[in-house]
């Protein structure tokens, strides 16, 4: 299923370019290089040395869209990324074809961007973000693929409610989704000595709606996905099943824009069944309740300069009274452009637990707080 998906996308931008020029299908060519610097106190955060700074931390991302017709848009982006051990390859993080009927309807199909949340489509953007890190208590890094997009498809479109009541704006998906074997997610089966070598897959669904209001710069917007994966797993000499029975995420947000400044806030629920199952061994069931929310501002002080400050905060409900129950995470972040091209961005994190990037596979004692300190430059073009 996924390689016909990609496959459709390749001819039908192979067709396209058949019939025209390639001056008339508009082709783009646009990426970024970010080379970051990680230094934490006491804890190690997401397999890097980061308590002696660590730089192994570098993104190398290419997109090429082309646009034959006012309706038709054909794109796709590549991912080189490092963080600590995990990576060094190239990903593909989208390929798809986008044909839009009209502003009520229009269809992708490929590897798509998952309409999730408020910044999951945007954040594999790093040149238009100010934060190093978006709040890791919904967005966390190291399941950034997983989350970004799937195979399958989105329907999306947008209803004028009229002159006093705003837009609204709806995306309805499904396909399937992977996850990596060095996914975040399973940074609890990793400290428990299992391993899922070929990663998890399975059908997933979902849908987003945006509100924006009759306020200028103010909006509104809700999502949700599901979905039921499953994949090998090993333990040693043992090896059988890990399967998802029941996975669900819901997420609330709003967003306020005046001028130079941007509010924005967040709230999601993650609800989780892990079942392992080794053969000879009884079953192991994981349950999580994830309550993940974040409150944002920044301030765009002038053309070069920008700033901003946030708190996240996630606990799951069902996990044991220790500090890998909850992180509480306080970032203040700075950006200085100094061309259209290079950019450099600073940014301190105060975290209270240890839920997300910490982890005893790479601490030998895990302590309840870190500082970190995250340093960025970037290139695009």
């Amino acid at each position: 299923m996924k390689r016909l998906l990609i496959a459709a996308v390749v001819l039908a931008a192979a067709g396209a370019g058949q019939a025209q020029s390639v001056d008339d299908l508009n082709v783009q060519v646009h990426g970024y290089v970010t080379q970051g610097f990680i230094y934490t106190t006491h804890n190690n955060w997401n397999t890097t040395e980061s308590t002696d700074g660590s730089p192994a931390w570098n993104d190398a991302v290419l997109n090429i869209t082309a646009q034959p017709n006012a309706k038709l848009h054909i794109g796709v982006q590549g991912r080189y990324s490092l963080l600590g051990d995990e990576g060094n390859q190239i990903t593909l993080d989208w390929a798809q074809l986008d044909y839009k009927v009209n502003d009520y309807f229009g269809v992708r199909a490929g590897k798509v961007k998952s309409p999730l949340g408020l910044y999951n489509e945007t954040q594999d953007i790093d040149p238009a973000q100010l934060w190093i890190l978006l709040p890791q208590s919904v967005y966390p890094l190291a399941s950034r693929n997983a989350l970004l997009a799937h195979y399958g498809g989105v329907v999306y479109g947008s209803l004028r409610l009229g002159q006093h009541m705003g837009k609204l704006q709806y995306r309805v998906f499904g396909g399937e989704r992977v996850l990596a074997p060095d996914d975040g997610y399973f940074q609890q089966l990793r400290d428990a000595g299992l391993t899922v070598p070929n990663g998890i897959s399975g059908e997933t669904a979902g849908g987003s709606v945006r509100w924006e209001t009759p306020v200028r710069g103010l909006m509104f917007g809700a999502s949700e996905h599901s979905g039921s994966p499953s994949g090998a797993v090993t333990a040693g000499p043992f090896s059988g099943m890990v399967t998802v029975p029941s996975f669900r995420q819901v997420f609330y947000f709003g967003k306020y824009e005046k001028g130079r400044v941007t509010l924005a806030s967040e709230f999601s629920r993650l609800q989780t069944e892990v079942d392992v199952r080794l053969t000879g061994l009884p079953i192991s069931y994981i349950r999580a309740d994830q309550h993940e929310y974040y409150v944002m501002g920044s301030y765009k002080a002038t053309s070069k300069l920008s700033g901003g400050l946030y708190f996240g905060s996630i606990v799951d409900h069902r996990a044991a009274y220790t500090s890998s129950r909850y992180e509480k995470d306080w970032a203040l972040s700075g950006r200085f452009d100094f061309n259209s091209f290079v950019y450099a961005k600073v940014e301190q994190h105060w975290i209270d637990g240890t839920s997300i990037g910490f982890s005893m596979s790479d601490n030998t004692h895990l302590q309840p707080t870190t500082k970190m300190t995250l340093l960025k430059m970037g290139v695009s073009f």
